[in-house]
């Protein structure tokens, strides 16, 4: 039996320390970061994505950040193949691969053999869908997946109308959600999931303490810059979006930055959902009790020492 590779994984929630946790163990383990984050490969958006920092980045490579252009689109499928070829080439240099991120279907897609096919089949029932959505609008669409596939449905925010799409493409084409292909799809890698968590009300305070720094940051200059070039998939973001009204004069700044925090805490909700329904994850809270970061450490070791088939 072929031993499988090792990969490292650290998923949770917003604002919980995903990213300050993967550079110090990086390097510590001799790591490569790839991002699974999906709006932190576009150019330009710096703050609202939480992108790390040069500084922050402390010499330790990063992958998939700032590799598309805010007119470009970003698919699952483009993900799992560049993730794919990272990993490889990262083990090649003999480096450990540490996949961070939030976005759980494309962790999910990269590390098992999930069929996603190619971005040019069934372009009638793609077609369709959108013009459906343009027709009656995205919440009707997400609706229709709802009724269709409400496991989907649960995952995918109904603003996000790429992924409503191609859900209802999968499940049209399959008979079978996105999220539970007819087989079970096989495990690619001897991977190590990290789940990041916090109590809640302790998590929503850093959320919104996070929000406010953005501002002050000049979140609204990139907000503005995709206000202004109404690009389709990087708008959806949350922390973009939410400010629209606002320079069209219809909402306040604090009524508008009130609408980002909330949809921030609900979106920090629906990815720990996500991941604690659909991976098995070794749970840790690094904010509250930090120095539980050396138990963490001997865990990482013990899980390198050993070998999975």
């Amino acid at each position: 039996m072929t031993k499988l590779k090792k990969v490292l994984v650290i998923v949770g929630p917003t604002a919980v320390g995903k990213t300050a946790l993967s550079i110090e163990l990086a390097k510590k383990l001799n790591g490569e970061i790839i991002s699974g984050d999906s709006m932190q490969v576009y150019k330009k958006l710096d703050i609202g994505t939480a992108k790390v920092t040069e500084e922050e980045r402390a010499g330790i490579p990063h992958h998939l950040i700032d590799c598309r252009e805010l007119t470009e689109t970003y698919s699952v499928a483009d993900f799992q193949k560049e993730g794919r070829q990272f990993i490889e080439e990262i083990l090649g240099r003999g480096n450990l691969p540490i996949v961070v991120g939030g976005t759980g279907l494309y962790v999910q897609a990269l590390l098992y053999d999930f069929e996603l096919g190619s971005q040019d089949e069934s372009t009638e029932i793609r077609q369709e869908y959108e013009l459906f959505a343009e027709a009656h609008g995205n919440k009707a669409l997400w609706n229709l997946l709802q009724q269709k596939d409400p496991q989907a449905a649960e995952s995918i925010h109904f603003n996000n109308r790429k992924k409503v799409v191609r859900a209802l493409e999968v499940f049209d084409k399959t008979g079978y959600s996105i999220l539970q292909p007819k087989e079970k799809p096989k495990k690619l890698y001897d991977y190590f999931l990290i789940g990041l968590e916090t109590e809640r009300s302790v998590l929503y305070n850093r959320i919104n303490n996070r929000v406010d720094i953005m501002i002050a940051q000049g979140l609204l200059k990139e907000a503005e810059l995709l206000y202004k070039n109404k690009t389709q998939q990087s708008i959806q973001g949350i922390g973009y979006k939410e400010f629209f009204p606002y320079f069209e004069g219809k909402e306040t700044l604090a009524e508008a930055t009130e609408q980002v925090k909330q949809n921030s805490r609900r979106y920090a909700k629906r990815q720990l959902t996500w991941f604690r329904n659909r991976m098995n994850a070794s749970w840790w809270d690094l904010v509250q009790t930090p120095d539980s970061i050396l138990e963490l450490e001997n865990e990482i070791e013990n899980w390198l020492d050993s070998s999975e088939g």
